[in-house]
């Protein structure tokens, strides 16, 4: 029989996700069109899968707010009154 090492790699490549908090505007703008893009994927399969397309709209909406609040750190005035 075979003997199957479980102990860690010692040479474990880095994260490629950035830490939280740094994300510029373009990665944010990409992730909510991938999810907004996923979830309509959901709805247009033949088993609809509506609670996986609700939870990408959700993550869509997350990644416009925190464009909106970068945006917003950015300008002193949004174009609301």
């Amino acid at each position: 029989m075979t003997t199957v090492s479980t102990e860690a790699s010692r040479c474990a490549a880095p994260s490629s996700c950035p830490p939280s908090g740094t994300l510029d505007l373009n990665q944010l703008h990409a992730r909510a069109v991938n999810s907004l893009r996923m979830a309509l994927w959901y709805l247009n399969q033949v088993e609809t899968n509506a609670p996986g397309a609700s939870r990408k709209a959700v993550q869509a909406l997350a990644a416009i707010n925190a464009m909106r609040s970068l945006s917003l750190g950015a300008a002193a005035n949004d174009g609301r009154a």
